[in-house]
């Protein structure tokens, strides 16, 4: 094979997908390889261009702090983009345990016995990071999130029809700072979500789900539990590509990361393609994390650094400094991987129209 892709979440199918569309001879790899995402995915509808046809569906507006984004948000049809990435991929029912790189190659080792001979094995694993280094160990930053489904009537007190709240109505009781995210699904419900954007350890299952009570909402319906580490560090070294998650490509400061991927995908895939076998991975990985794109993220780092710091009910105060900048400074900080002056703007904006309580605790941590 040319390309071995270990994973079977969407940043790995969607790596997958494109790389057979480039030629390349590829293979999926994972225990359960059709299993249906279960959580609910947003992202920005300028990261869906390679999106197969149908595969999202797109709030008519979105409001945040108050106050409505000229930007449009969407959230996808999993079954739909499966269904569009399989075409092409070969897939193995198994799960990778080891992979061995010699100067012609990589053998990826399978819990079946099976070894299969490829020029790049890809690592989307997420957080199991099965060849790039193990799950995290020690306390993590992490992004935590309790969710309720419900019928687009009983939303209505929230958000309206067709429309989408993406950080709004803090809450800031007990010294921890949540939020509620509201989304339209593709069948007509609405998904209610009690989010601690970042805490170190993460907002408990149970906390999240009483301050989603105390709202009003009825939590009968079916529920989403979200929990990922916000600081897994970036993956530009070693055998295996690491990718999604595995990578590191979660935004440190919002949790982010699928938009991303897919973004990159069509990239990676061309980088591979495009280079002799035995620099395919190397190539692939100077695409993943260009500098740029290592100097953005430690950036953004800096920002979880300072949602970390910053006192509970300092919260709304700050994202309402963020919400008010320019859409291009704004829009650079959330999306623009490898826009280090956009990314660098945006933090000194909100630094100079933040108050000095969050200025100073800003200047504390540099």
């Amino acid at each position: 094979m040319d390309v071995v892709v270990a994973g079977a979440g969407p940043a790995g199918w969607a790596l997958a997908h494109q790389c057979a569309r480039a030629g390349l001879d590829t293979t999926l790899i994972d225990p359960a390889p059709f299993a249906p995402w279960p959580a609910t995915y947003g992202l920005w509808h300028d990261q869906c261009a390679s999106l197969p046809a149908g595969s999202f569906i797109t709030a008519r507006a979105v409001h945040a702090g108050g106050r409505p984004l000229d930007r449009a948000y969407c959230v996808l049809r999993n079954d739909v983009v499966l269904a569009g990435f399989r075409r092409g991929v070969t897939v193995v029912t198994s799960r990778v345990i080891a992979a061995d790189h010699g100067p012609h190659g990589v053998t990826v080792s399978l819990n079946d016995g099976t070894r299969i001979a490829c020029a790049v094995v890809v690592d989307a694993s997420g957080a199991r990071r099965v060849l790039s280094g193990g799950p995290l160990t020690g306390p993590c930053a992490e992004q935590t999130a309790f969710g309720v489904i419900v019928p687009a009537q009983a939303a209505a007190p929230f958000v309206a029809p067709g429309e989408a709240v993406f950080m709004d109505n803090w809450s800031t009781s007990d010294g921890l700072a949540t939020f509620l995210y509201a989304v339209p699904l593709p069948d007509g419900r609405v998904l209610l979500e009690e989010t601690s954007l970042a805490a170190r350890p993460g907002v408990s299952r149970d906390v999240l789900r009483n301050r989603l009570a105390r709202r009003g909402v009825d939590l009968t319906g079916p529920v989403e539990w979200v929990r990922f580490a916000l600081d897994v560090p970036p993956s530009w070294r070693g055998n295996a590509v690491a990718f999604g998650a595995a990578a590191g490509m979660v935004h440190p400061a919002t949790g982010y990361s699928l938009g991303d991927a897919f973004a990159m995908a069509p990239r990676v895939a061309a980088a591979i393609a495009d280079t002799p076998r035995g620099q395919a991975a190397s190539a692939a990985r100077r695409v993943i994390w260009s500098p740029r794109a290592r100097t953005v993220h430690r950036l953004r780092t800096r920002g979880l650094r300072t949602l970390l710091a910053l006192p509970a009910d300092r919260h709304p105060e700050f994202f309402s400094s963020f919400f008010t900048l320019p859409s291009d400074v704004r829009d650079a900080y959330l999306t623009g991987r490898e826009d280090v002056p956009g990314t660098a703007a945006a933090m000194a904006a909100v630094f100079r129209t933040a108050s000095w309580g969050i200025r100073k605790t800003i200047l504390i941590l540099r």
